[in-house]
């Protein structure tokens, strides 16, 4: 029992990426079902790596007892638990190279289905066996792997150390993919429960919060306090076997009219607001906690769900919008500008900003000003800028496209555009912090999300890529309020 015991601490130690109440549930199967600590070497090497695909190929041929199929795949999730960073890149490796389809025995197929005459009845045996050729023999291993207790947390844990190794292992995609499919059918969005998360809420969720928060960090329990004031909310989605640890989570604040700056959102010093007598739901935070979950979609679902509890509990909500940050527009400005693209200044911009720069052209004067992270403290500096900025992001966010798509270049934007949302404003100096002026000069914008006109814009969008804007807004140009 004491070298049980020990097994178990070195399994703890060495585990990367794996929850331990997967591990430990995973080790309790695995010491019940009489197996021997693995023979397999924790970095997997070449010699060792022939013992791992006859383990794997064991499972595979499904033979034998329930009990006796089940213990040969806990004992090769013991193996993956107990290898290194290296032995578990081999181990993935293994599986996406070694367990593949066979392209010979697709061919075979393929070929036999092209020669076929027009029977019907051998055309669809031909076609049901070409399909099963294209399914890879992993795909059985995987399904036994989502069967073990927490089988699916593993799989979704063991997917977050893949997704590292892609660039490496371009085969890695594919195994990445059948998991991801596998993933889809255990987290799928009917199975989430939300739920409102407050000062009430188990400290370990409110842990899990400050730890996930993606867009504006929490600092401090006094600050996670103050986001959950009575004019704040957080909301997240919960998978059964996940009780305490949010897949995904979205903090609101309740405000008149649209907020225009994220630090008068969450700054301590603020004094709490009545909800009732709100108007407007901010969403300013979305926070997908999972790396493992990555490209399974649940914001949109979250965000629907959200706006329809807000409604029934606080019927004078009337207007639905974000606060979002434009994570990609200071990386894509130089490009642009030192392309010779146009940076919509007026006469009285050029000369401003040449004299400021000392520089006669105006794309390369705009970039030298933005070299000094306190040009916004300047206010000639801030003056000068702050048209011709807006103006280029407001074409960044409205016109850029992804590479031969049509989906907005930015990816908040293209995720709140195919949700149905509208460009609503544009917000000035919006995030000041470090990392908002690294990321868009300090600018924010706000996409509402107008109940009657969702579905319409959605659609618009993911057709055509048509990309809607409130009525303040007109195609290229700024809002009626900066006189424009």
């Amino acid at each position: 029992m004491r070298d049980i015991y020990k097994f178990k601490d070195k399994i703890d130690a060495s585990v990367s990426g794996i929850s331990k109440r997967t591990v430990n549930k995973i080790i309790n199967a695995w010491y019940d079902s009489g197996n021997a600590p693995p023979k397999i070497k924790p970095d997997i090497p070449e010699k060792d790596k022939l013992l791992l695909i006859e383990q794997i190929n064991l499972c595979m041929e499904n033979t034998g007892g329930e009990i006796s199929r089940q213990a040969k795949v806990i004992h090769l999730a013991m193996i993956y638990l107990n290898s290194s960073p290296q032995g578990k890149k081999v181990f993935l490796e293994t599986l996406a190279c070694e367990f593949d389809i066979d392209i010979k025995i697709l061919e075979n197929k393929i070929e036999k289905l092209r020669t076929l005459e027009k029977d019907d009845d051998k055309r669809i045996k031909a076609e049901i066996e070409l399909s099963k050729a294209l399914v890879p023999p992993r795909i059985l291993f995987l399904r036994q792997l989502s069967a073990l207790p927490n089988g699916f947390i593993f799989l979704k844990d063991m997917r977050e150390v893949l997704l590292k190794y892609q660039k490496e292992v371009p085969r890695l995609k594919k195994l990445d993919n059948d998991i991801k499919s596998i993933l889809k059918t255990y987290f799928d969005v009917n199975l989430l429960k939300l739920k409102e998360i407050n000062w009430s809420s188990p400290a370990s969720i409110l842990e899990r919060l400050i730890k996930y928060e993606a867009v504006h960090k929490i600092k401090s329990w006094k600050h996670l306090k103050h986001r959950l004031f009575s004019d704040h909310k957080m909301f997240g989605f919960f998978h059964p076997t996940m009780p305490e640890d949010p897949i995904i989570f979205v903090e609101v604040a309740l405000v008149r009219g649209l907020a225009d700056n994220i630090q008068k959102v969450i700054e301590l010093d603020l004094k709490e607001e009545n909800k009732y007598k709100a108007n407007t739901a901010i969403f300013y935070s979305i926070s997908s906690t999972q790396k493992g979950l990555r490209g399974i979609s649940f914001g949109n679902f979250l965000i629907k769900r959200v706006v329809k509890e807000i409604s029934d509990e606080l019927p004078n909500i009337k207007n639905f919008a974000t606060l979002s940050p434009i994570p990609l527009f200071a990386k894509w400005l130089p490009n642009y500008l030192e392309n010779g693209g146009d940076n919509f200044c007026k006469k009285l911009d050029i000369s401003s900003i040449n004299k400021i720069a000392e520089n006669t052209d105006t794309n390369k004067a705009i970039l030298e000003i933005l070299s000094d992270r306190n040009w916004y403290k300047n206010k000639e500096t801030e003056k000068a800028l702050k048209i011709p900025l807006l103006k280029i992001c407001l074409h960044y966010l409205s016109e850029e496209k992804r590479s031969g798509k049509i989906n907005a270049y930015d990816p908040v934007a293209n995720f709140h555009l195919s949700n149905g949302a509208e460009i609503g404003q544009l917000n000035w100096l919006g995030d000041v912090s470090e990392k908002g002026m690294n990321q868009s000069f300090g600018i924010m914008v706000n996409y509402r999300y107008r109940l009657n006109k969702i579905v319409d814009n959605h659609e618009s969008y993911l057709s055509s890529g048509d990309i809607s804007a409130s009525k303040n807004v007109i195609k290229g140009q700024l809002f009626s309020k900066f006189g424009l």
